[in-house]
């Protein structure tokens, strides 16, 4: 396949030229980070720089007031850019979705640029709420993506990896009720809840020694009870779960809902389980696009290699999309490993020199990717074919 390398160096050209107002946009949203749903200021930046290069702007998309749809463009082969905004409580951009942006950005920037008029469409879709609030499922059940062929996007991380092991997450909420008794004036009339909702750990730390590679359960107690003179009537526990794939995630579901139930049985309390929120599918990777993305990002300066083996880096709501269209999220470094996201230091270095060269590569990588997939049918072709092999082996 013959790719048009005079296409690529007008985009790398173009990127070149956009680094300052690329840059002061990663800036901006770095000095005034929003938490997931209320990013208003981000938006308003983000919109106004796409329609001031004659993108067609839609806002409010899927009933969201901080999401938006940008659009050149008609038809297919339709590109979509994934950008995200939203930063972590307390940290500021400490996942660096700043430079999502400006990345996303640029990449849309560019690519329009160079393709013109020709066939096809163009997305920048700004995807809030990442880190609380899957702003990106919402987007997905509106049916933005329905006549999409590519998804992408890129994260900044502490390792340079071509794909990302993103896996299925879900949250529950367990509640163990009881009955409140003095605990030495009357003991025998008691049921402790706090002590069932123990027991559940207990039962937990046996769990964890047969999980498969990617499961994960890490757990908090919200409700122990008022006071030492009462026994508690009432217990709460929030547990994060992950694993490989969504299937894997129900059974894992249900082993720890077995846990909870023995510790109910075992102790005399009642137990509620609740799944709070509809979690995140696992990230399927498209080895179609992903090859490629790494190619230009290794002609941008930057080489991305596969992720290290039993390394998984948490969840996000791309899993949700990239189950529906092919899609990328590939991790490039802006940190050292000892500094990962949601820490103060990511946070600093995601408005540093490295997090700038960072997502200068990823927007000129992003721009060659889609200028590919626009122009050569063939590679969309492929990607939906290797997509639907996905499927059909249940992945």
């Amino acid at each position: 396949m013959e790719w048009h390398e005079e296409l690529h160096e007008r985009a790398d050209e173009c990127v070149g030229r956009l680094d300052e107002r690329l840059w002061a946009v990663a800036t901006r949203l770095h000095e005034r980070p929003e938490p997931s749903f209320e990013e208003h200021a981000a938006a308003e930046l983000l919109t106004g720089e796409l329609a001031a290069d004659g993108f067609e702007v839609e806002t409010g998309t899927a009933g969201m007031p901080t999401a938006f749809v940008a659009r050149t463009g008609s038809g297919r082969p339709c590109v979509a850019l994934l950008l995200e905004y939203d930063a972590v409580p307390g940290l500021g951009h400490a996942s660096g979705h700043n430079l999502v942006a400006a990345a996303g950005l640029g990449a849309a920037l560019a690519a329009k640029d160079v393709l013109g008029d020709s066939r096809g469409s163009l997305l920048a879709v700004g995807a809030p709420a990442e880190e609380r609030g899957g702003g990106k499922q919402a987007l997905a059940e509106a049916g933005i993506f329905d006549d999409v062929d590519a998804v992408l996007m890129v994260h900044p991380g502490v390792h340079s990896w071509s794909w990302a092991p993103l896996t299925a997450r879900v949250e529950l909420k367990v509640t163990f009720h009881g009955r409140a008794a003095h605990p030495t004036g009357d003991p025998e009339h008691g049921v402790d809840a706090l002590a069932a909702l123990i027991q559940a750990f207990v039962a937990l730390s046996a769990l964890r020694q047969r999980l498969p590679a990617g499961s994960h359960v890490q757990g908090i107690v919200t409700d122990g009870g008022e006071a030492t003179t009462v026994v508690p009537d009432r217990a709460e526990g929030r547990f994060g779960l992950r694993a490989l794939t969504a299937d894997a995630l129900d059974r894992l579901v249900e082993d720890v809902t077995t846990c909870a139930q023995g510790a109910a049985l075992a102790t005399g309390a009642k137990v509620d389980v609740e799944r709070l929120g509809r979690g995140y599918a696992h990230f399927r990777d498209n080895p179609v696009l992903s090859e490629r993305f790494t190619e230009h990002l290794a002609a941008c300066g930057i080489h991305a290699g596969p992720p290290e083996p039993g390394v998984f880096l948490g969840s996000s709501d791309i899993g949700d999309v990239s189950l529906r269209v092919p899609a990328i999220h590939p991790f490039v470094a802006i940190a050292a490993a000892e500094y990962p996201d949601h820490t103060r230091e990511f946070a600093e270095a995601a408005a540093s020199p490295r997090g700038r060269a960072a997502m200068l590569a990823s927007a000129a990588a992003l721009a060659r990717t889609a200028i590919d997939l626009r122009t050569h049918p063939s590679l969309v072709s492929r990607a939906w074919d290797y997509f639907r092999a996905q499927e059909r082996n249940g992945y």
